[in-house]
């Protein structure tokens, strides 16, 4: 276990569900004490084994989290509070108000939506300038990204502070919008993947392929400017923009929306079945998370968490 320098060693984790246990996971992973909540009595019971098996994968020997019995018990002398909640603008802002009254006056307040805007979920809280978005990219235990948004700077400040200091590497948002920034980018992927199986220009195995064996290769070591700006290249991304340009406009005009009907959903269906050749999810996430691992290893060796003094 990595014992990190943080400016916030008390977590509460509220939500048990994947996100909630992979993010107690690689919090216990760095040293710092975490408490754990969930109304679903079965997710509670089932919380230690399943953060032991996300340490185990992060190469740390399991260390347990507190589970506690009510909200008030789990953000009691929290630093810092993590909601985990389903997709609800309704459940979120009840309990993110919730969450506020009890927890104590300096905590600070994040909440993991993948889609919902700050706008959408902090207004019925104390103090919403108090509580910001900071939303990971699953696996949180495993991928680096923290998407943040807060409309006070200061807390917003003090977050990627946190964040990086974990070994995480945060974004920070200008502006709020619906589903942030990394999933806005990959929904437009799997809106144009969806559009070409339609239109039947490929497979789901190859659409897949052409990713992972292509472009995907370079994104995982750059995003799409600085992977434009070697396009371009001994002139960079002005020569790109000036001579190629022209040709990006026009694959845009041919880029679809396809109709998620039965046809397609079936297409979808029996297309990844194919493909994942009656592997089944525990080993197909297995897989998916030792690469993730052996990845994270090859590509950003400096920013692996340096051992500190416990």
């Amino acid at each position: 276990m990595n014992h990190i320098e943080s400016p916030l060693t008390r977590i509460a984790i509220i939500g048990c569900g994947t996100i909630g246990v992979s993010w107690a996971a690689y919090f216990l992973s760095r040293g710092l004490e975490v408490r754990a909540f969930d109304p679903d009595a079965s997710a509670r019971a089932a919380f230690v084994d399943l953060v032991a098996a996300d340490m185990v994968t992060l190469g740390n020997s399991p260390c347990q989290p507190t589970v506690c019995g009510s909200l008030a018990e789990a953000v009691a002398q929290t630093e810092l509070v993590v909601e985990n909640a389903p997709e609800s603008i309704e459940l979120k802002r009840k309990l993110l108000a919730d969450v506020q009254r009890l927890a104590p006056d300096t905590a600070l307040i994040v909440s993991s939506t993948s889609s919902l805007q700050h706008s959408d979920i902090a207004p019925d809280a104390p103090e919403p300038s108090r509580i910001a978005v900071a939303h990971p990219f699953n696996p949180p235990h495993l991928v680096p990204l923290v998407e943040l948004y807060g409309t006070d700077p200061e807390v917003v400040a003090r977050l990627a502070t946190f964040y990086r200091a974990i070994g995480k590497q945060p974004v920070v948002m200008r502006k709020e919008m619906v589903g942030h920034i990394a999933n806005r980018l990959s929904s437009a992927l799997w809106r144009e993947a969806l559009y070409l199986l339609q239109e039947g220009v490929a497979s789901v195995e190859d659409i897949d392929r052409a990713v992972t064996a292509g472009p995907g290769m370079r994104w995982a070591i750059q995003g799409p400017f600085l992977t434009y700006h070697l396009g371009g290249g001994k002139g960079g991304i002005r020569h790109y923009l000036e001579h190629l340009g022209p040709s990006q406009q026009y694959r845009w005009s041919s880029l679809g929306t396809p109709v998620m009907d039965e046809t397609l959903k079936a297409s979808v269906v029996t297309g990844v079945e194919q493909v994942t050749h009656g592997q089944s999810l525990a080993e197909l996430f297995a897989q998916r998370d030792a690469r993730l691992v052996s990845l994270q290893q090859a590509i950003e060796p400096e920013n692996q968490p340096a051992e500190v003094r416990s």
